[in-house]
């Protein structure tokens, strides 16, 4: 049951996620305290969120008389006793274990019993937060997304002593404020930071590979997968200091998990200072003079007829020449076993909302007859992008390792399949949850993908998870 309307919450940490959290809060109706030990950012973390407020009013998306009651419910205090009841303390202080600790402790001594103890963490696990404290069964994380008024994720994460009923109040708490909440086990990086990592792992990979530039690997998952930002945008507004470094934190953390393995193509970045926008250079440059580089578009010659009964995005055999999506093989090994001409291409959003596909084609293809593939793909608004013979392309191959992950968590038990879509969805705007999309591709061919990846790359990190070849197994 959620927290009632008449129970104050607590916030400790004004700065971006603190006063988001309050504002999110307060919006919901409770009444909010605010405190940082920083002398003044408690007053300057409200007057942002009343900046922000004053901003939705202007462009009409707020009532001014509901801007003003909900700045109204946020008080700021300036000594830790200002929390004397509270019924929900939330920290969102700096990311040290200490530090976390320490506060935790002085929490306990100023809150009611029953007062609810949650951590704001996106990485250190909740146990070890609690492990100090005189009832750790209150302690428990609630990590929100930055910016916490807008990104609808919330992740409810339980420590070893976590209570049930804390985690499931906190839960109803999420959604009655209007988030999406979903529940973790306190895992390192819970659901999103661990789920998400191969969509960084496998651009970064291909990238190190020398398959396609940066700009084309963006295009190709944006335009063709449905993804809102390609990965090396994402990690360029990110920082690539900063994924770099929760890709080592999640690596370590999992005692060296071929998966998670970091990239020396991003440690190179952050080792010369390009960070990404916030240094005007990362994988892309961000001058006022620069522009974004084009993703690689093959193009027929004009008048170039289309291939007739070819249903886009259909498996067939057109002219003696096999037209297949990957299933993680390369188009030649595919040739050899069929004994005919093959293009492969690449996984594409559904039509109408994909822009671009990958494909490739035995040097048997007919040069005619993929000027024909790529202009069947440009009569429905599709761009082509042509791409050396690889183990599952682009799309498929970063879907299906997110997939993997997906069932590999959901395996170990930090969450239910539901959650960890709902969680990336969510969180990191996924078109699709990573277990949901597997299952609409097959997952018998999700799994074929990434056996086949693994026997050709020889590499651990294709290794697949019990949890996925079991659901293969059954579908």
């Amino acid at each position: 049951m959620a927290l009632d309307l008449s129970h104050a919450i607590g916030v400790i940490g004004a700065g971006t996620m603190g006063a988001g959290i309050a504002q999110v809060a307060a919006g919901a109706g409770h009444r909010v305290r605010l405190f940082d030990s920083v002398e003044g950012a408690a007053i300057a973390g409200k007057n942002r969120v009343a900046a922000g407020l004053e901003s939705l009013v202007a462009r009409g998306r707020m009532r001014r008389e509901d801007a003003d009651a909900l700045l109204a419910r946020i008080e700021v205090v300036d000594r830790m006793e200002g929390f004397a009841g509270v019924s929900l303390a939330i920290e969102a202080i700096v990311e040290d274990l200490e530090v976390k600790r320490r506060l935790f402790a002085q929490l306990e001594e100023v809150v009611a019993r029953e007062a609810i103890l949650a951590s704001n963490t996106s990485s250190i696990s909740i146990t070890s937060i609690a492990r100090d404290c005189k009832a750790p069964e209150r302690v428990v994380g609630m990590h929100f997304f930055n910016p916490a008024p807008v990104m609808k994720l919330v992740e409810v994460v339980s420590g070893m002593a976590t209570a049930p009923e804390i985690s499931r109040t906190l839960v109803t708490t999420a959604q009655a404020w209007g988030k999406v909440a979903v529940h973790a086990r306190s895992t390192p990086g819970f659901i999103v930071n661990r789920v998400a990592r191969p969509y960084y792992g496998e651009a970064l990979r291909l990238y190190e590979e020398q398959l396609a530039a940066p700009a084309t690997l963006d295009a190709l998952l944006t335009e063709g997968g449905g993804f809102r930002m390609g990965p090396f945008e994402l990690m360029d507004l990110i920082g690539n200091d900063i994924n770099y470094a929760v890709s080592v934190s999640v690596f370590n953390a999992y005692y060296q998990e071929p998966r998670f393995r970091p990239s020396n193509v991003q440690l190179e970045l952050v080792n010369a200072g390009r960070l990404g926008r916030k240094a005007g250079r990362g994988f892309y440059e961000y001058s006022a003079t620069d522009s974004k580089p084009s993703a690689t578009t093959e193009m027929a010659p004009a008048g170039t007829a289309i291939i007739e009964g070819w249903p886009i995005g259909s498996e067939t055999v057109i002219e003696g020449v096999r037209i297949a999506l990957t299933d993680g093989r390369r188009a030649q090994e595919v040739s050899v076993a069929a004994g005919q001409p093959v293009i492969l291409f690449d996984l594409m959003a559904p039509l109408g909302k994909c822009l671009r596909v990958a494909f490739v084609a035995t040097p048997d293809v007919p040069r005619m007859f993929a000027e024909r593939f790529v202009a069947t793909l440009s009569s429905s608004g599709v761009a082509a992008t042509r791409l050396p013979d690889w183990p599952g392309l682009v799309v498929m191959r970063t879907v299906a390792m997110l997939a993997n992950e997906a069932f590999e968590a959901v395996l170990q038990g930090v969450a239910t399949e539901t959650d960890v879509d709902s969680a990336m969805k969510g969180g990191v705007n996924y078109p699709q949850g990573p277990v949901e999309w597997a299952r609409l591709i097959g997952l018998p061919r999700v799994l074929a993908v990434i056996d086949n990846i693994y026997e050709q790359t020889g590499d651990p990190r294709y290794r697949a998870s019990l949890g996925l070849r079991m659901a293969a197994q059954s579908a």
